[in-house]
């Protein structure tokens, strides 16, 4: 599988195989491509090029199928526990505009000090490993291929064994990572001095692999109490990450800011993020911002969850966002659903687009509300450095409880996150240097003392060993599996019946794990409807059931409730009758050859049938039915009688006869078309119309058996028999000729 292909699934077993002689393609983070975008006669300023290969937005069927995409690289958060499954959502969201996938790590791995081996299945994300990395790597590099745009791949660099995992992922084709000390200090416990070195050392090897840096800064959203109050220490905690890793090496396009908007409606949501936002940006312009949602106010609701997402996207377009990140209610619904990325990513794509350019036509004021309140933050967030400094630096000012205090600065309430100096994990296991230290490995923080042994080493010390992993990667120790009883191999075996077979099973979140969701409504209140959707799944025969989602619409007349359960059945894909696909043609294309080539329509419900509305909705331009392409028609009624369609084409000079019928007792729909066919036969115009019959009981199939030119069931839309109309109308005349 050296290439992928739309039509064929992407196979786990050949990105496995061979997997320790594989290495990534690239290193280093991309950006993309931006400027003005040309499609269909509009023309996009805040763009990048469109993708090789895609699924567009819905409403662009109506657009001959544009995709436009943002200028901003966009995210995408997928780790469902097992990276073999995650490697499919990779695959379905670069086609939704994705060029930045992130895995979470497993619950707990940032307190482990060394690397994890093998490939365990995970709980509460990735379990991230050399071979998982590598896997999700090659399988990515294939995928870019097909969708024609660079991804990039990211995790994180926290906890005892950040530098380590700098490497792994420097040797692993990783792109971009998180990495903030102050993330290890006050939500991990690390230790501050070992947190700090660390920082030193995995900073210089994100700066070597010329990885994108993203700091942890908006943690501080997610635990404050009110998370609108701590934006001035959201300043300080950017500033301090930010210039640290540019004294590093980084360069300063390389590093992100990790935006958060720290309110959300239904709080005066634009009032608070704005200033906020604004704020930022004039503090940090040279460095690069990745926007993320809040999730702090998310529920399990999605259409909440959407609001905000939305409401973030324009704090986005207002400011700036070179990093736009998507997230979904999942952690709230306890399952990573693959429809809700893809629903996140299209959120993203749609609202970015359509918001294109705004502030080419409104400025934001600089005076009033908007300016007083972003210089209020920043001269609270001046001040608050100040008092870090006056205190003896940071590492003061946390132990002090000075971060993530409920109180906007310089209000404090005390109740902050304190840390001792000499305390948390890895306390006293910083130790200082010999005078003749030499570690002969490349990108290595602090003095290495190579030149006594060749001087020619000193700015390259790998050298000294004829060059270290990042050089020679096939110095690399590759293990694959440690556990007999926990691997891929074992996961890839319990469902190998449905890769690439004629079975099939519903999933949300892992191959065939049957997993399916109800929405359900009782005229109830919160508590009986509760239980009410319990035994309602498991009256579907659906197994551990549960509620994902409620919602009061009433105190007593109503409730909404979701629910998830498991399937035990399979579906056996070749018993299935797929109907047949009505391929259509763009909209310019059909109305310039109507133009040139008029087609009129004879149109009617045939015999003793009265039904009307579906006809007229693929007749009438209001629901872009063939009028809209320019196709004249004349309607007859209901009940036409057979030989009057035939007739009044005659009459007419009409090209086609459209015949609606719904009534299928006696087979009577069967036989109008047979009748319709041999009247036009009997009156010599059989080779001069195009016969069509449409209804509910209606296939392409049935409709050519009983001598129609072609058939049109239930969901069939006007461009569809448009479309039709034109490629017969075309073979028609060639046969003329």
């Amino acid at each position: 599988m050296d290439k992928l292909k739309p039509n064929q699934k992407l196979d786990i077993h050949h990105i496995l195989k061979d997997l320790d002689k594989y290495h990534p393609k690239k290193r280093g983070w991309v950006w993309r491509e931006q400027g003005d975008i040309k499609l269909r006669g509009f023309t996009y300023k805040q763009a990048s090029p469109s993708l090789k290969n895609f699924v567009p937005l819905p409403s662009s069927s109506s657009l001959d199928g544009i995709d436009p995409q943002p200028d901003c690289v966009v995210t995408t958060e997928i780790a469902s526990g097992r990276f073999e499954d995650d490697i499919r959502r990779m695959r379905m969201a670069a086609y939704h505009g994705a060029d930045h996938v992130m895995v979470i790590r497993t619950a707990g791995q940032s307190h482990f000090d060394g690397l994890l081996e093998g490939t365990p299945q995970g709980v509460g994300g990735i379990p991230v490993t050399r071979k998982q990395l590598r896997a999700q790597r090659r399988a990515l590099d294939l995928i870019e291929e097909e969708v024609g745009r660079p991804i990039n791949y990211h995790s994180y660099v926290s906890g005892v064994a950040g530098p380590e995992i700098a490497v792994l992922f420097t040797e692993e084709g990783v792109n971009g990572a998180h990495q903030d000390p102050q993330y290890n200090v006050l939500y991990r416990n690390i230790n501050m001095i070992r947190s700090f070195v660390d920082a030193a050392e995995s900073k210089k090897v994100l700066a070597y692999a010329n990885m994108a840096q993203i700091d942890g800064a908006h943690n501080a959203n997610a635990t404050a109490r009110d998370a609108w109050k701590v934006m001035p220490e959201l300043l300080v905690q950017h500033a301090i990450n930010s210039v640290f890793s540019e004294k590093i090496g980084i360069k300063p396009e390389n590093i992100a800011l990790s935006t958060v908007p720290p309110a959300a409606s239904p709080t005066p949501d634009l009032k608070l993020n704005l200033p906020y936002a604004v704020a930022l940006r004039e503090f940090f312009d040279k460095y690069k911002m990745r926007a993320q949602m809040n999730t702090k106010y998310m529920d399990s609701s999605t259409r909440e969850a959407t609001v905000t997402h939305v409401l973030n996207l324009l704090v986005s377009r207002l400011t700036s966002a070179d990093i736009q990140s998507t997230i979904t209610p999942d952690e709230g619904r306890n399952v990573p659903w693959h429809i809700y990325n893809i629903e996140a990513l299209d959120t993203a794509k749609q609202a970015l687009v359509g918001m294109d350019d705004i502030l080419g036509m409104l400025d934001l004021k600089t005076d009033g509300y908007l300016y007083e309140k972003k210089r209020e933050i920043q001269e609270r967030a001046i001040l608050m450095m100040e008092e870090i400094i006056e205190m003896g630096g940071y590492f003061k000012a946390v132990e002090a409880g000075m971060f993530v205090d409920s109180g906007e600065y310089p209000e404090r309430n005390a109740d902050g996150i304190s840390r001792e100096i000499d305390g948390g994990v890895g306390k006293n296991s910083v130790i200082a240097r010999d005078e003749d230290y030499m570690a002969p490995v490349t990108a290595h923080y602090g003095y290495n003392n190579v030149a006594q042994y060749d001087e020619n080493a000193k700015d390259d010390p790998a050298k000294l060993i004829g060059g270290s992993t990042f050089e020679c990667p096939e110095k690399i120790q590759f293990i694959d599996e440690l556990d007999d009883s926990d691997n891929v191999y074992l996961r890839l075996e319990e469902t190998e019946k449905y890769r690439d077979s004629k079975w099939l099973k519903p999933e949300v979140e892992w191959l065939a794990d049957g997993t399916v969701t109800v929405d359900l409504f009782f005229p109830i209140g919160l508590k009986i409807a509760q239980e009410a959707a319990i035994l309602a799944g498991k009256n579907m025969n659906l197994k551990d059931v549960e509620v994902i989602h409620k919602e009061v619409l009433h105190p007593s007349e109503g409730t909404r409730i979701q629910i998830k359960g498991k399937v035990n059945f399979d579906i056996d894909m070749e018993a299935l009758k797929i109907p047949e696909e009505i391929k259509t043609i763009s909209e310019d294309e059909i109305v310039k050859y109507v133009k040139d080539n008029p087609i009129k329509v004879i149109a009617g419900t045939g015999g003793s049938d009265e039904h009307s509305v579906g006809i007229r909705e693929v007749l009438d331009i209001k629901h872009g039915g063939v009028e809209k392409f320019g196709i004249k028609y004349t309607y007859l009624g209901t009940s036409v009688p057979i030989e009057k369609f035939v007739d009044a084409a005659i009459e007419m000079d009409a090209q086609c006869i459209m015949m609606s019928t719904i009534i299928s007792h006696d087979d009577i729909h069967y036989k109008n078309m047979e009748k319709l066919h041999n009247y036009a036969i009997e009156k010599g115009v059989r080779d001069k119309l195009i016969l069509l019959a449409g209804g509910t009981q209606v296939t392409p199939e049935i409709a050519r058996k009983y001598k129609m030119d072609q058939g049109f069931g239930r969901g069939t839309k006007g461009i569809q028999i448009a479309s039709f109309l034109v490629n017969q109308h075309k073979a028609m005349k060639l046969n003329e000729n």
